[in-house]
Order: structure tokens, then C-alpha cells, then sequence
């Protein structure tokens, strides 16, 4: 984010520059993504479809993996929540429904925390934190993206899509309804093991297609910023150009010699 910061300052810098030039000035000036319709119809287009791929394969997933419809009641999660029981009792017994052997395969699981379990019943903190990193992101579109930065605005609407498929689960189901163990059976060299969790396993996790949208996001971010060169120091930033003129250091063109004719 701290490059998206500095890119943004020397955006502001370049539009300064081209817009002190005037008419002199021949290159375009920078067009700040948040004046952009186009720019704002893309985010929002890819939210959306990001939004209901998530929500759609989760109701898929919860229709269609277990031998019957589960169906989740809010009330029930929030009493075993408060007498910190686990949410098992609320999912039917189920083998997990096998993709790919070794690859991918589907498992219902109902999550109170957040990536990796991490924080159980910490529902509203989530909600909170998750409401202020989406402001964060339009923020950072609008004001530190231009026009041209798909890869940006195509990364900030997979993070959008993601956290907002999840806090919706969280403030309908009071739980985030996962399904997708990516590498089932997959052992980590060495009988090592990750903390809290004896499986052995490489990818212990069940995770959704919200959870998929905000690490490509993040990756995306982190390549946008990574593929930017730095703002150049004491010069003006790129993109700025003007039409050539005088220079202080340049010396005077020498005129003609008009004192030998002159009396």
C-alpha cells in the first residue's frame, strides 16, 4: 500500500506539472481512476460478479455436497457459540465429495473465525475490520489509481468481492460457510506439522471462493506495486512533459555584430 502512496503523490506531481504548462504543455494529463466512469464500472462490475460467484457456489456446496440440503440456522450458531461448543452438530455426516484425488476435493465445514480459524467468535470484530480494509480499498482506487491501472482496479475488486461475500455469511449465518480443501491427504516432508492442527497435512484448511479472491488480490496488489518503478527524486514525476523552452544554464545566441556599423 505504501507504493500505491507514493505512486499516487507523484500522479498528483505530474498532473501539477502538465496543468502549470498550459497550452505549451503536449502530453496528456493524468486522469485520477475516482473522475473515471468507465473505471468505476469496471471495480464494480467485477465485485459484483466476484460477490455472486462466491455466494452461488456456497449455496451450491451446502445444496449439494452432503446427501442432504443443509441448511444453516443464525439462532443455532449463536447458542453454541455462547456455550463454546464447536458448529459440527449443525452439518450431517458427510464424505467429502472428491474432485481431483490429491488435488481438490469438497467438505462442508462452518468457520466462527477468520482465515485458518484464526479468532472463533470474534464475529463482529471481523465484520468491523472487514468494513474498514473496503473503504480502504475504494479509498485507494479513487484517490491513489489512475485510468490505466487495470491490474489495480482488477485486484482491489477480487478483495472487495472476497470481503464482502464474507462479511455477508457473518452477519446472515453469524458463521462463514466453507467447503473447498485444496490438496486433501497431501503430507508435509519430514513429519513436520503446522501448530494446532496434528494432520501432517500440507493444506489443512477449508477455505471458499472468497477466501481464493482475496489472496489473488492481495497478489495482484503486491505485482501492481512490484511492476511500478519508484517516483525519480528531485525531478519531476513521469508522465509530465512540456514543450521545450529557453534554459537558465543555456548561454545566449549570439546575435549580430551590429558595432562595426554603427557610428
Amino acid at each position: 500500500m505504501g507504493a500505491l502512496l507514493d505512486r499516487g503523490r507523484a500522479r498528483d506531481g505530474a498532473a501539477d506539472d502538465v496543468n502549470a504548462s498550459g497550452p505549451a504543455s503536449t502530453g496528456a494529463t493524468i486522469r485520477p481512476a475516482w473522475r473515471s466512469p468507465r473505471a468505476w464500472a469496471f471495480l464494480g462490475a467485477l465485485t459484483l460478479l466476484g460477490l455472486l460467484a462466491d455466494l452461488g457456489s456456497k449455496s451450491l456446496a451446502f445444496r449439494h455436497v452432503a446427501d442432504q440440503p443443509v441448511r444453516i440456522d443464525r439462532a443455532d450458531v449463536i447458542a453454541l457459540t455462547a456455550q463454546r461448543h464447536g458448529l459440527a452438530p449443525l452439518l450431517p455426516f458427510h464424505d467429502p465429495m472428491v474432485v481431483v484425488p490429491h488435488v481438490l476435493e469438497f467438505q462442508l465445514v462452518l468457520n466462527k473465525g477468520a482465515v485458518f480459524g484464526l479468532g472463533a467468535g470474534q464475529r463482529w470484530v471481523f465484520v468491523l475490520f472487514t468494513g474498514a480494509a473496503i473503504c480502504l480499498g475504494l479509498w485507494a482506487f479513487g484517490r491513489w489509481t489512475d485510468t490505466r491501472d487495470r491490474l489495480s482496479h482488477a485486484s482491489i475488486g477480487l478483495v472487495l468481492a472476497g470481503g464482502l461475500g464474507n462479511v455477508y455469511d457473518r452477519l446472515v449465518f453469524a458463521c462463514v460457510r466453507d467447503f473447498i480443501h485444496p490438496l486433501p491427504g497431501v503430507a508435509l516432508p519430514f513429519g513436520w506439522h503446522w501448530p494446532n492442527d496434528p494432520s501432517g497435512e500440507v493444506w489443512p484448511w477449508v477455505s471458499n471462493v472468497a477466501d481464493l479472491f482475496l489472496i489473488l488480490g492481495v497478489a495482484g496488489l503486491m505485482l501492481a506495486m512490484w511492476r511500478q518503478p519508484a517516483p525519480r527524486a528531485g525531478g519531476p514525476a513521469t508522465g509530465a512533459t512540456h514543450a521545450p523552452g529557453p534554459s537558465a544554464d543555456a548561454p545566449a545566441r549570439p546575435g549580430p555584430d551590429r558595432s562595426a556599423g554603427e557610428a
